[in-house]
């Protein structure tokens, strides 16, 4: 059999022919087409015609989520990002709005390296819909725009879609749910700073520091002098350039002088330690903000510390109405920055704020307090409580008898804790506690004080009266049928957006570093979850509803 191709025929029934025809072939093709071969692909001749619409309009459906993100973010004010940019500087290729639009749709798609937006903006229909006329913004631009500019009006552009949502009735400023997350800094977490030991060796430097010092002021004949002192005083002794290299003999003083320059080098970057730690325990070196601390189990069912940030979500009616950063380990310290700053923003209070165990303090009652808010905060003893075996355990307060007319508690041997002081406890974020201290009369035959104390003398109880009064009124809060509603949704509304961030979009590790670029990175993705579920919710039919009313019956 014959085929015919061109002015050659091309006979397949024997290999070595085929073989030979299908090289002479792409012989005469590579001839042809060699002059043609570049980076516009426009210029190759094809046999077939494209066709594709010229306007975008009729491609994107009705009910994309991509129109609903348009129009939101058409109605925002953006004179504080374009504030940001100087007045002197050429102007962006691409408008400083139409790249936060694309930013913010990538997020929803799960998007959030400049890359990726970059590429999307050249092949995807809905992000060439965004752009409209504007030419697609490259990676470099984008990212620029995000770490530089935008870092500095995205907490304004963020509360204005909050209160778009409230002038829709979508938010009510009515119930707050607030929950926290550890997320990983895009740090190596190799690279860790730890308090004890810049102590420790800034102690130690410090005293070989001072013996150094006193022997070269005996050495040399000055009198006690600073070590920064001594080092110029070496330096001009010196009469000739100081040797380097192999086989060089030192002398005395470039020995000293050298050794003496260590040191004040190690003491200046110990006291650059201490200042970037502040109240931390820890930081890493690739990004100073981040502080190690306990995340959930990895792929590899591994919970070491790792460099990361406090990111707390405050949310009302499935929408996030409040983000903050934080490098503080714990819950407690990054509460309260959070709700001021929902209060400036906003404008307003909100009646009730429900939290689960990790917020509980007494300072966190007391704000509360102060601020005439309702609380809905479960303790942390609550679930232990209800079990038999801490119902049981006669060694805990909770179940020793208390008098309170002579102010003192029984235990299980009868014998009587009485009151011996009251001492101030001081909170790593400056808040006061006062606490009773109690002590047993006497635990010296006692049966059961192994299971009671391992203190040698007798038992002492430390209990703050102010404490106990607040967890019993936040315990009669949460078991109340509102509380119940409350905790339900609380974990629905709270848990579940962070449940869509980490699965949904993939977003588990920043890609910024630096507070103010990782709160930035949050908001977008804050903003993008906003968009995202005032879509879902029009779609649904779900508008205006603010709580899960049929989960309790």
């Amino acid at each position: 059999m014959k085929t015919s191709r061109g002015n050659r025929t091309i006979t397949p029934t024997k290999k070595a022919e085929g073989i030979a025809t299908v090289r002479l072939f792409w012989y005469n093709w590579n001839m042809n087409y060699t002059n043609k071969i570049q980076k516009d692909y426009t210029t190759y001749s094809r046999n077939y015609q494209l066709k594709i619409s010229s306007e975008l309009e009729i491609l994107i459906p009705c009910d994309e989520s991509v129109r609903l993100l348009s129009e939101v973010m058409e109605e925002l004010d953006y004179t504080s990002l374009y504030r940001a940019y100087s007045h002197l500087g050429r102007k962006p290729k691409t408008s400083p709005s139409t790249m936060f639009k694309v930013l913010v749709y990538g997020a929803t798609e799960g998007k959030f390296a400049s890359s990726q937006v970059a590429r999307a903006c050249k092949r995807d229909v809905n992000y060439m819909w965004l752009l409209g006329d504007e030419p697609a913004p490259d990676d470099d631009a984008l990212n620029r725009f995000r770490s530089k500019h935008l870092s500095v009006a995205i907490e304004d552009l963020f509360y204005q879609f909050v209160k778009k949502l409230r002038e829709i009735d979508e938010i009510k400023y009515e119930h707050l749910f607030v929950d926290g997350t550890k997320m990983e800094a895009n740090a190596n977490k190799y690279t860790f700073v730890w308090r004890k030991s810049v102590d420790k060796n800034s102690e130690k430097l410090e005293k070989k520091l001072s013996d150094l010092t006193a022997k070269l002021c005996e050495r040399y004949g000055w009198i006690s002098v600073e070590a920064e002192e001594i080092l110029v005083r070496l330096n001009e002794l010196k009469t000739e350039p100081f040797v380097q290299g192999k086989g060089k003999r030192k002398s005395q003083l470039q020995k000293d002088f050298e050794e003496l320059s260590e040191l004040l080098e190690r003491r200046k970057k110990y006291a650059e330690y201490s200042g970037i730690l502040g109240n931390r325990n820890s930081f890493s070196k690739t990004d100073t903000d981040a502080t190690f601390m306990r995340m959930k189990d990895d792929h590899m069912r591994n919970a070491q510390l790792k460099p990361g940030y406090n990111i707390q979500l405050a949310v009302e009616g499935e929408y996030i109405i409040g983000v903050d950063v934080s490098s503080e380990r714990n819950d407690n310290l990054a509460l309260i920055p959070l709700l001021e700053k929902i209060e400036v923003n906003i404008g307003t209070k909100y009646d009730d704020v429900t939290l689960d165990a990790g917020y509980e303090s007494e300072e966190i009652y007391t704000y509360f307090g102060q601020k005439q808010q309702n609380c809905y905060i479960k303790p942390q003893n609550y679930e232990r409580s209800k079990t038999r075996k801490f119902k049981n355990d006669m060694t805990l307060r909770e179940n020793m008898n208390y008098d309170a007319e002579k102010d003192e508690y029984t235990c299980q041997n009868s014998k009587k804790l009485r009151v011996i002081g009251i001492k101030a406890v001081k909170s790593k974020s400056g808040f006061i506690s006062e606490k009773t201290c109690y002590e047993c009369e006497d635990c010296a035959d006692c049966p059961y004080k192994k299971f009671c104390t391992k203190a040698k003398g007798n038992r002492q109880i430390h209990v703050s009266k102010k404490f106990i009064e607040q967890r019993r009124i936040s315990l009669e809060n949460i078991t109340s049928e509102k509380g119940i509603l409350l905790r339900i949704n609380r974990s629905i509304q709270a848990e579940g957006a962070f449940g869509v961030i980490k699965q949904d979009y993939g977003f588990r590790q920043f890609l910024l570093r630096g507070n103010k670029k990782v709160l930035t990175e949050t908001m977008i993705v804050a903003f993008a979850y906003n968009v995202n579920k005032l879509h879902n919710k029009i779609q649904k039919n779900r508008t205006g509803s603010q709580l899960f009313e049929k989960l309790i019956a």
